[in-house]
């Protein structure tokens, strides 16, 4: 009795002990999502191009891109049963894509596809051609595509703003559209290699993070274990955040991967970390909030905030003991720690310490009177001649407003506001006050100039203030539009005898890179198909049968410049 007591004492003592490793490892908890419900999506081995969280433009990648062993046209099957509730085509982003609903409340997606099954392919042209538009987003009833596991559903391709053949696959929560890692699922991908980590960013949070670049350190790794390079980081300021650095890698893998997880600890103590997991594409811009956007903006890495910025509110950040902004006013040196996880549980810790310089402050002078825009707040700047209106979720830090105009011979002078390394939340409007002629109105542009790129916008006219919306800060002007679209026939000409061609095809273009291509062969609207760039091409079907045709062909811009050409051809 005593010996079975000893055991069952041991046996608390250890889960006791079990338990308190297990929080005291993961504060924040990974979520438990039901293995071996989905099997992979191709008949391939599993392997991966790209992962979820990986950090691309603009944006985190919202799945996995999965290998198609550098090949097109490899069978896409569906990953558990259920049925195609979705179909989206368009030029860029997805290409071909399929979603198919799961009776466990998830949803699986399916992109960069070539051909849809022969059945969904009729289906889906039969449909296009109903709506007269080749780029579609449908929702199909339920019952008329019910799938089983490991069911032929498409081919693999690169349409859409794909580089290279591959499948693009995601799993989403059905009711609420959020994207969920889907390498917490179960999958068979091998990776035993904890994530790289290669510096650590240290920020002066007396101030924005946007008016300063971080002091970076470089990391060694002894005995399995990274730390900076010096150890001890003295402080000019009291109040510091943290970054870093970091990526992760499969085995028999050499590609740079994202990172799952950080979790920040001062003096053993867990404060904040992140999580990348379920996240919807109207936050995943929001990307531009968990990486120094600055540095990276201006030729930087990529370096990722372990805390959260004051206006970032929805992001993955889950705070357990504070924000990641560490007061180290006491002057004692703070032990810091951050793990760094992939998806499988592999982990690497950077260890360090920080400490206040005793007598030191922060180097950051404010400019007396200077306009300042804050987090959270309503923002509006306005003039007699320019106007911008920042809504309370747009920014996500302090900064410091800078505005200036120049004279231009254009219809305004140009206008520039604060700095296109600056990153925001979503649209907001812009107004310039323009004296515009009542027949040049209608063709009124704001052009936008922002990160080393231009974006143009129709003006709408409210009492003499022209308005559009963007989502970069830089210079803006107005301008006249009255340049009417390019259109030119690919191998085609008015009167050809077409009937050793297979398709037809045009390119088309505008200044402004938007416009809206329409065709019709005698009268009826004929498809043709958009994959990248500005090529469209219609495949001869039974919508144009054998004999004489007439095909009309126009693109027309944003504020309805139009160029057409009629073609007379025997097929």
């Amino acid at each position: 009795m005593k010996l079975l007591f000893t055991y069952i004492k041991a046996a608390v003592v250890c889960l006791l002990l079990c338990g308190t490793i297990v929080s005291a490892a993961q504060p924040i908890p990974v979520p438990n999502y039901p293995k071996g419900y989905f099997r992979w999506p191709l008949n391939l081995q599993p392997a991966l191009v790209a992962n979820f969280g990986e950090l691309r433009p603009n944006h985190y990648h919202m799945g996995l891109d999965c290998r198609t062993d550098q090949k097109q046209n490899q069978q896409v099957v569906a990953a558990a049963e259920g049925y195609i509730a979705k179909v989206k085509i368009e030029p860029s982003g997805f290409g071909r894509c399929i979603y198919i609903n799961h009776p466990n409340g998830l949803t699986t997606l399916y992109a960069h596809l070539n051909a849809f099954n022969p059945e969904l392919e009729k289906y889906i042209t039969d449909e296009q051609y109903k709506l007269k538009s080749w780029k579609v987003f449908l929702d199909i009833p339920a019952n008329l595509f019910p799938v089983t596991k490991g069911q032929f559903i498409a081919y693999s391709g690169s349409t859409g703003a794909s580089q290279g053949p591959h499948l693009h696959f995601e799993l989403r929560d059905t009711k609420t559209d959020k994207v969920l890692n889907p390498l917490l699922f179960g999958f068979d991908i091998i990776d035993d290699i904890a994530p790289d980590i290669y510096k650590l960013a240290v920020y002066d949070r007396s101030f924005s993070v946007f008016e300063q670049s971080p002091k970076m350190y470089a990391v060694k790794k002894i005995n399995g274990v990274y730390t900076t390079v010096p150890a001890l980081i003295m402080s000019n300021t009291d109040k510091v955040s943290f970054a870093i650095i970091s990526y992760d890698r499969y085995t028999s893998s050499t590609n740079r991967n994202g990172i799952f997880e950080a979790i920040l600890y001062d003096n053993e103590l867990p404060v904040v970390g992140f999580q990348l997991d379920s996240i919807s594409y109207d936050e995943t811009r929001d990307f531009n909030a968990h990486i120094d956007y600055r540095l990276r903006s201006n030729g930087g890495p990529f370096v990722q905030h372990v805390s959260r910025l004051p206006g970032y509110t929805n992001g993955p950040y889950k705070i357990v003991n504070g924000d990641g902004v560490i007061n180290i006013s006491d002057d004692s040196a703070h032990k810091m720690k951050i793990e760094v996880k992939d998806p499988y549980g592999n982990t690497s810790t950077l260890q360090f310490a920080v400490q206040h310089a005793a007598g030191k402050t922060s180097p950051h002078v404010s400019v007396p009177g200077q306009l300042q825009f804050y987090p959270n707040h309503l923002n509006v700047f306005e003039n007699d001649r320019f106007s911008v209106y920042l809504p309370e979720n747009c920014l996500y830090d302090t900064v410091s407003v800078h505005y200036n105009e120049i004279a231009s011979k254009g219809l305004s002078n140009i206008f520039s506001f604060l700095s296109s390394d600056i990153s925001e939340h979503g649209r907001f409007p812009i107004k310039i006050k323009a004296e515009i002629s009542l027949e040049l109105q209608d063709k009124v542009v704001m052009q936008c100039l922002g990160r080393g790129r231009t974006e143009f916008a129709k003006a709408v006219n409210e009492n003499g203030w022209y308005k559009a919306s963007f989502r970069e800060l830089g210079s803006y002007q107005l301008l006249i539009d009255n340049t009417p679209p390019s259109l030119a026939p690919i191998g085609f000409r008015d009167g050809m005898k077409a009937t050793k061609l297979n398709r037809i095809a045009f390119v088309a273009g505008d200044n402004t890179g938007e416009y809206k291509f329409s065709a019709t062969i005698d009268g009826n609207w004929i498809r043709f198909t958009n994959d990248k760039g500005r090529i469209f091409s219609y495949i001869f079907d039974e919508h144009c049968p054998p004999g004489e045709h007439e095909l009309r062909v126009s693109v027309e811009d944003m504020v309805g410049n139009n160029t057409e050409r009629v073609y007379h051809f025997v097929r």
